[in-house]
C-alpha cells in the first residue's frame, strides 16, 4: 500500500532511516504550518508541575488554556487532591485591553485564603505575554500578604517549543529547593526526577528502593509535596527518568548543591534492572547491590512464564512509536524486542542529537527515525511500513485508529501502570490485547491485503 504523502520541504533532514547514512537534525523550532505533535510551552510547564498535590495551580489567561490540559496526567496522589482543580483567571476582552493584574491578585488571595495551600504556581499563557501583565510583581505582592511562596511560571506558548515550558517548570520548582531541613536525610538517599506517578508508578518504584535500603527523599513531581521539594537538595543522587522535562532541574541541583544525576528508565525489564543496579553501584555498598540483584531475580521470575506466552503470540509483529522524551523511546524499543516485535518507526518530540545517536544504535536496520513529526508524516510511515501497533499519546491515537492500526497509550493520560517489572507484564498484556484483536482484519487496508495477497504492502519510504 503506497502512502501518497510527502515530507514537508524544510523537514527532510529531520527524517532518517537506519542504513541510509547522513545525520538527523533536531533541537529546532517547529516548522510553521506543519501541525506539529508538540504542545505549547504552557502545556509543557503545567504537566510537569501539576502533580505537586498540595500546591495551588492557577492559569492566568483565557479559560480555554486551563481547559486544554486540565487533568491530562494520570498522576495519583496519596493525600491532597488540590492539584486536580483547574483554576483560571478567565481573562475576558476587558482584561485584554486594560490588563489582568488586579484580577490575578484578587483570584490568588481568595483561593489561598480558602484552600490554604503550601505554595502557589501561576502559569502565564500567550495572551498574558502579549498584553504585558507583570505577573512576577503580582506574585511577590500576594506572597507578602499571605505568607506563602507564590511562584510565577513564565510559559507563554509563542516563546518557543515545549522544551521552553519544561525549563520554565524546572526554574519554578527550583525556587523552592534549598529552603527545607535536610538533617534527617540518610546517607543512602535519592530523588526521582521526571517520574509523574502515572497510575501509581512512583509508588511501585519507591518500593523497589525501599527494599534495597535506599530512601527516596522526593519524587519530582509525581505524588509531589512542596516540603519534599524544599529538602530535595539533601539527597545524595538524582535519578532522572524523563530526561526531556527534568534534565534542566537536575543540572541546577548539580551545579548549586553538588547533587550528581544519572539518566535512567523504569520501563522494561532491562532498564528497570539497570536503574536499580546504577543506584546501588553509586553508593558502593555491596549489600545494596546484593539486595538489588535479589529483587531483580525475584520480580523477573514471577512474570517470565507469562511473558514467554505473549512473545509466542506477538513474534514478528511490527510497531511504530512516537513519544515525548527520548529515554522512553529507548525503553520501548527494548521492551518490544523482548516481546518478539520489531520497531520500524521511532520518533520523539524533544530528543537531542545525543539521544538520537543512541536511538540509532539500538534500532534495527531500516527503522525510520523522526524528530518533531506531524500527523501526515506519521500516517505516511505507518502505512508504508505496514505497522501492526502504534504506541504514543492522546494526539497519536486518532492517527492509528483512522488507519486501522492497534494503539497503545504510553503517554501521561493512561490509567494503567507500565513502569517496573509489574508494568512490563501490564504492557505485554495491553500490547497483545490490542494487536491480536480480531477487529483489525476488518480495517480497509487489511481487507485489501486479504483480497490481493500477492500485492506487496511494503513500500519503502523515500527519505
Amino acid at each position: 500500500m503506497t502512502a501518497n504523502i510527502h515530507i514537508l520541504p524544510g523537514r527532510e533532514d529531520q527524517v532518517w532511516q537506519k542504513g541510509s547514512g547522513g545525520n538527523l537534525a533536531c533541537d529546532r523550532r517547529s516548522l510553521a504550518g506543519s501541525v506539529t505533535q508538540r504542545a505549547c510551552a504552557f502545556c509543557g510547564s503545567r504537566v510537569v508541575l501539576y502533580p505537586i498535590a498540595d500546591a495551588l495551580h492557577i492559569v492566568h489567561g483565557p479559560i480555554g488554556c486551563a481547559v486544554y490540559n486540565w487533568d491530562i496526567r494520570g498522576s495519583l496522589s496519596s493525600g491532597p487532591q488540590l492539584h486536580r482543580n483547574s483554576f483560571s483567571t478567565d481573562l475576558q476582552e476587558k482584561e485584554v485591553i486594560f490588563g489582568g493584574e488586579k484580577k490575578l491578585h484578587a483570584s490568588l488571595v481568595e483561593l489561598i485564603q480558602y484552600y490554604q495551600p503550601k505554595a502557589a504556581f501561576v502559569y502565564s499563557t500567550c495572551i498574558v505575554g502579549l498584553i504585558g501583565d507583570d505577573v512576577q510583581a503580582v506574585c511577590k505582592a500576594v506572597s507578602r500578604e499571605t505568607g506563602i511562596d507564590v511562584i510565577p511560571v513564565e510559559s507563554p506558548g509563542f516563546k518557543g517549543t515545549k522544551k521552553t515550558g519544561y525549563q520554565a517548570a524546572c526554574e519554578a520548582a527550583f525556587k523552592l529547593v534549598g529552603t527545607g531541613d535536610t538533617s534527617q536525610i540518610g546517607p543512602y538517599s535519592i530523588n526521582l526526577l521526571g517520574e509523574f506517578n502515572i497510575a501509581g508508578e512512583a509508588w511501585m518504584i519507591k518500593r523497589y528502593f525501599e527494599r534495597m535500603g535506599i530512601e527516596v527523599v522526593a519524587t519530582i513531581t509525581g505524588d509531589g509535596r512542596v516540603d519534599d521539594l524544599r529538602r530535595c537538595h539533601g539527597a545524595k543522587l538524582n535519578l532522572v527518568q524523563c530526561s526531556g522535562s527534568m534534565t534542566h532541574l537536575a543540572k541546577r541541583l548539580d551545579e548549586d548543591y553538588g547533587v550528581p544525576f544519572q539518566r535512567v528508565s523504569f520501563f522494561g525489564l532491562e532498564d528497570t534492572a539497570r536503574a536499580l543496579y546504577a543506584a546501588a553501584e553509586f553508593f558502593g555498598d555491596p549489600a545494596l547491590m546484593e539486595r538489588a540483584q535479589e529483587i531483580v531475580y525475584e520480580e523477573i521470575a514471577k512474570i517470565t512464564p507469562r511473558l514467554k506466552e505473549y512473545r509466542k503470540r506477538l513474534k514478528g509483529k511490527k510497531a511504530a512509536l512516537y513519544v515525548g522524551g527520548a529515554f522512553k523511546a529507548f525503553s520501548l524499543v527494548l521492551a518490544l524486542r523482548a516481546l518478539g516485535m520489531k520497531t520500524v518507526l521511532a520518533g520523539t518530540q524533544t530528543g537531542s542529537a545525543e539521544d538520537y545517536e543512541q536511538l540509532k544504535e539500538i534500532c534495527d536496520p531500516g527503522t525510520v527515525i523522526v524528530d518533531d513529526s506531524n500527523p501526515l508524516e506519521l500516517a505516511k510511515f505507518v502505512l508504508e511500513k505496514d505497522v501492526d501497533l502504534f504506541i504514543g499519546g492522546v494526539k497519536e491515537r486518532p492517527i492509528a485508529f483512522k488507519l486501522g492500526v492497534a494503539f497503545c497509550d504510553h503517554n501521561h493520560e493512561r490509567k494503567i501502570p507500565l513502569a517496573g517489572f509489574e508494568g512490563m507484564l501490564n504492557f505485554a498484556e495491553e500490547v497483545a490485547n490490542s494487536v491480536l484483536s480480531p477487529i483489525w482484519r476488518f480495517a480497509p487496508r487489511r481487507m485489501a491485503q486479504a483480497l490481493n495477497p500477492k500485492e506487496d504492502s511494503h513500500h519503502e519510504c523515500n527519505c
